[in-house]
């Protein structure tokens, strides 16, 4: 049974860094922790309207990203099965990151600062499916069989 589909959006710099959230305490998921943009869909929303919608929400309307792969339904391992979850990885192109209140911080991430990073679940398998860095960057013991 699915409790909920998510949208989460990958955004890559042209150093191959990655964007990271650090959630506020008050999150209902990961609180203090590092994630993506990201996000319920809602009723009558497609999952990339939803991706782009919360990128606008989180990191404010001015940015420029470009798609470069999309991938999903994946189910989520970490919670159960409950999740569904659209995967978007994106170019950063340009432009300025304006936090709204569910973050407290932003970060780009090399592979190799990764692991400084107290990441919320399911970011290692997110960036494993879009096989964005290559897995001796992220943790085994936060993958599922099929992405070690």
């Amino acid at each position: 049974m699915i409790k909920a589909r998510f949208s989460t959006n990958v955004l890559e710099n042209k150093q191959n860094e990655i964007l990271l959230l650090k959630r506020a305490h008050t999150a209902e998921l990961g609180p203090g922790l590092w994630g993506f943009p990201a996000g319920h869909i809602n009723e009558h929303e497609t999952p990339e309207q939803c991706a782009r919608r919360e990128l606008a929400e989180e990191i404010g309307p001015d940015h420029k990203v470009v798609l470069l792969q999309q991938l999903g339904p994946v189910r989520d391992t970490f919670y159960g099965g409950v999740y569904q979850i659209y995967l978007f990885h994106f170019r950063w192109s340009g432009g300025n990151i304006i936090l709204n209140h569910e973050h407290t911080d932003y970060a780009w991430v090399s592979a190799e600062d990764y692991k400084d990073f107290d990441v919320m679940d399911g970011l290692d398998e997110d960036i494993a499916y879009l096989n964005i860095w290559p897995k001796k960057y992220l943790d085994k013991n936060k993958l599922p069989v099929h992405l070690q």
